[in-house]
C-alpha cells in the first residue's frame, strides 16, 4: 500500500512530538517523584529523632524517679532493715505520678532469685480499675526480661494487660557486688503508659510509632494497637534497626509483606533501648507527581492536536518537490548516475538543499561503483576497510604475522564415495563454524584452498596479541568441531577429522595478480613453514602442532607439550613442534580443551619425516 509522503512526514512530526513531551514529561515527573522521596526521607528521619528525643526525655524522668524512690529501699534491704519502717519513704512513693507498683529483686546466695520488697500504689490502681491482682497478674501473663537486668541492662517493655490496662515496665539495675562486679539488686518499676502513649497519639499520614530493642511495640497512635502489645518483628525496618548496631540512624524504602504496600521509613535508636519508628506511604507520597503527571498529559494533548495541524499544513508544500525527489531516487537505484535533481527542484528552502546534497550523493555513487568494481578484483572482505581508507596499496610489506593452515583427514576418500552436492554440503557446512571463529578472534581468511583453510593474523596491521589470538582460534575450532561432529552423528554422517599448523614469523604481505585478477595475501617462507607443520600432524596423530615461535609469543596463558621433531622437505634445520593441550583462566587454573578428535592414528607423509 503506497503510503503519500505527507502522511509520513506528519506522522513523523508527530510522534517526535510525543517522544519529546513524554520524555520531558517523564523526566519532570522523575525529578520531582525524586524531590518528594527525599523530602519525606527528610521528614521521617526529622520525626523520629523528634519523637525520639521527647520519649529519651521523658523515659529518663522515669528512671531518675524510679532510682530515687529504689535506692533507698534497697539499701535498707541490703542492711536488713524493713523499708515499711519509713512512712516517708512510703508516701513519696504513692505520690509519685503515673507509678503502679515497684518492686526490689535481688539475688540470693545460691543466685537464685528473692523478691526482697513489692509496694503497690493501691489507691492509683483502684482509680484507674486496674485489678488487685495487677502485680501477680502482670508476672505471669507478661514475661520480663529479669536476667538481663540483673546483666547489668536497662530494659522498658510494654506489659499492658488484657488489651486494656496499659502498662509501661521500667527494669533497672540499683546495687552491684564490689568484688564481682556482678548486680545483686534490680527494681522493677510499674507505671501507667500514658505519658509515653501520648508522644505518638497524634495521627497524621505519616506513622510514627516506638518499639524496644526487640522489636515489641511500645507506643503507637492507634492506642488498642499498643495495648495488643504488636510484635513487629519481621517488618524490614524494624529487622534492620535491629540488627545494625552501627547505625543509630537510618532510612530507606522497603515493602511490608503483611500490608503488601511499599514504604518510604526512618528509625532512630536509643541508647536506652528503645527505637523510635516514621514511616508514610510510597503512594501517598508519590500522589502530587501523579497529579503533574496527568496534567502534563492533558497539556500534551491540546499540544499535539495544534502540532497536528500545523504539521498537515506545512507538509502540503513539500509534497510535490519530495515526490520529485521520490522518483529520482527510484531512477538512481537503477543504476541511472547522471541525473541532476537540481533541474527538476528549484525551491530556495531546505528541500532545495536536499536536491543539491542529491546531485552531490549522486556523484559520490558514480565514484562509488568504479570503486567497487575494483575491490571486487579482491578476495576477503575484511581487506576492502583497509583498502578504502587507503591504508595499504599495490605491492608488499614484509610484517611479522602467525599463519594457519587447516585441511580435513580422509577428504579424497570422503569424495569418492559421495556425491558433489554432498561434498559441497559437508564444505560449507565446516567453513561456516571456522571462518566465523577466524573471524571472531581477528584472523582473516586467506584462501580457501580445495578442504584447506589458510588465515593469516597481523594483516594488514599486526599487534603482540596476534599469535594468542590465532592460539585461542585453533583451541575454539577444536571444540567447534567436536559439536559440529555429533550434529553429524545425530545424522548418520561421518566425523570430520583435521590438522591444524599454527607458525609465526616474517612474511611478504600484499597485493598480487593481473589488472583483470587481483588478491590480497601473504607469501614467504613462514608461509611454507606453516604448511609443512599441518602436514605433519598426520605423522603425528594429532589434530593440532605449533612452532617453537607460536610457542615463545603464546606465553604462559597456554600449556604445550613437545611433540617431537621433523624434518621438513628442503630443510636442513629440524623443526621443533609442539602440541597446544589448555589454556589459563582467569583465576589461574588451567581448562583443558582437548576431543574425542584431538588425536587419530598416524600416517606416513611424503612432504614431513619425523627425527630419530
Amino acid at each position: 500500500m503506497r503510503i503519500p509522503i505527507f502522511v509520513k512526514l506528519i506522522t513523523l512530526i508527530f510522534l517526535f512530538l510525543i517522544g519529546t513531551i513524554f520524555f520531558f514529561s517523564q523526566r519532570t515527573v522523575g525529578e520531582f517523584t525524586t524531590l518528594l522521596t527525599l523530602k519525606e526521607e527528610t521528614a521521617n528521619t526529622n520525626e523520629a529523632q523528634s519523637k525520639l528525643k521527647e520519649t529519651e526525655f521523658t523515659v529518663q524522668n522515669l528512671i531518675d524517679k524510679t532510682s530515687a524512690l529504689a535506692m533507698p529501699i534497697a539499701k535498707k534491704l541490703l542492711e536488713q532493715q524493713n523499708p515499711d519502717d519509713n512512712p516517708e519513704l512510703r508516701e513519696s512513693i504513692l505520690l509519685t505520678p503515673d507509678l503502679l507498683s515497684l518492686e526490689i529483686l535481688r539475688l540470693g546466695p545460691q543466685q537464685e532469685l528473692l523478691q526482697s520488697f513489692l509496694l503497690t500504689n493501691d489507691e492509683r490502681l483502684e482509680k484507674n480499675q486496674y485489678p488487685k491482682t495487677f502485680v501477680e497478674d502482670l508476672r505471669r501473663q507478661v514475661p520480663f526480661p529479669v536476667l538481663e537486668v540483673f546483666r547489668n541492662q536497662m530494659e522498658i517493655q510494654n506489659t499492658s494487660l488484657a488489651n486494656k490496662f496499659p502498662v509501661l515496665t521500667l527494669g533497672l539495675p540499683l546495687i552491684k557486688d564490689p568484688q564481682t562486679k556482678q548486680v545483686t539488686s534490680i527494681v522493677m518499676a510499674n507505671y501507667l503508659l500514658g505519658p509515653v502513649q501520648k508522644i505518638f497519639s497524634q495521627k497524621k499520614d505519616r506513622l510514627i510509632y516506638l518499639v524496644d530493642r526487640r522489636g515489641q511495640l511500645l507506643s503507637h497512635p492507634n492506642e488498642a494497637s499498643t495495648l495488643s502489645r504488636i510484635s513487629y518483628v519481621g517488618s524490614p525496618l524494624i529487622e534492620k534497626a535491629i540488627s545494625n548496631q552501627s547505625l543509630p540512624n537510618f532510612q530507606f524504602e522497603f515493602f511490608d509483606p503483611v500490608e503488601q504496600r511499599q514504604y518510604i521509613g526512618a528509625y532512630a535508636k536509643s541508647p536506652m533501648g528503645f527505637i523510635s519508628v516514621s514511616q508514610i506511604e510510597k503512594e501517598k507520597v508519590l500522589e502530587p507527581a501523579r497529579q503533574v503527571r496527568n496534567e502534563a498529559v492533558r497539556i500534551a494533548g491540546q499540544v499535539l492536536a495544534l502540532a497536528f495541524f500545523i504539521s498537515f499544513l506545512f507538509s502540503l508544500t513539500l509534497t510535490q518537490p519530495l515526490e520529485t525527489l521520490s522518483e529520482l531516487i527510484q531512477k538512481v537505484s537503477t543504476g541511472n548516475f547522471g541525473i541532476r535533481a537540481q533541474v527538476f527542484v528549484r525551491s530556495s528552502d531546505e528541500v532545495g538543499d536536499l536536491a543539491k546534497n542529491f546531485d552531490q550523493m549522486t556523484v559520490g555513487l558514480r565514484e562509488r561503483d568504479k570503486m567497487k568494481s575494483l575491490f571486487n578484483k579482491f578476495h576477503g572482505s575484511s581487506i576492502a576497510e583497509a583498502l578504502l581508507k587507503k591504508e595499504i596499496g599495490v605491492g608488499g610489506t614484509n610484517q611479522e604475522v602467525t599463519i594457519f593452515f587447516s585441511d580435513i583427514r580422509g577428504f579424497t576418500s570422503f569424495s569418492e564415495k559421495h556425491t558433489p552436492e554432498q561434498v559441497v554440503e559437508m564444505l560449507n557446512e565446516y567453513f561456516s563454524v571456522m571462518v566465523g571463529i577466524i573471524n571472531k578472534h581477528h584472523g582473516v581468511v586467506d584462501k580457501f584452498i580445495g578442504d584447506a583453510i589458510m588465515a593469516v593474523w597481523g594483516v594488514p596491521k599486526n599487534s603482540p596479541e596476534d599469535t594468542r589470538h590465532a592460539l585461542r582460534a585453533c583451541l575454539e575450532m577444536r571444540q567447534a568441531l567436536e559439536a559440529l561432529n555429533n550434529r553429524r552423528r545425530e545424522k548418520n554422517q561421518p566425523p570430520i577429522l583435521i590438522g591444524m599448523g599454527l607458525h609465526s614469523g616474517l612474511a611478504i604481505s600484499g597485493t598480487i595478480g593481473s589488472q583483470e585478477r587481483m588478491e590480497y595475501t601473504v607469501i614467504g617462507d613462514t608461509v611454507n613453514l606453516a604448511s609443512r607443520i599441518e602436514a605433519s600432524t598426520k605423522s603425528f596423530g594429532t589434530d593440532f602442532l605449533v612452532s617453537d615461535e607460536v610457542v615463545k609469543k603464546g606465553g604462559d596463558q597456554f600449556r604445550f607439550d613437545l611433540a617431537g621433531e621433523v624434518s621438513a622437505k628442503g630443510k636442513e634445520k629440524p623443526l621443533q613442534l609442539h602440541r597446544v593441550l589448555a589454556i589459563k583462566k582467569e583465576n589461574g587454573d588451567w581448562r583443558e580443551i582437548t576431543t574425542i578428535y584431538s588425536s587419530y592414528e598416524a600416517e606416513k607423509s611424503e612432504k614431513i619425516k619425523t627425527a630419530a
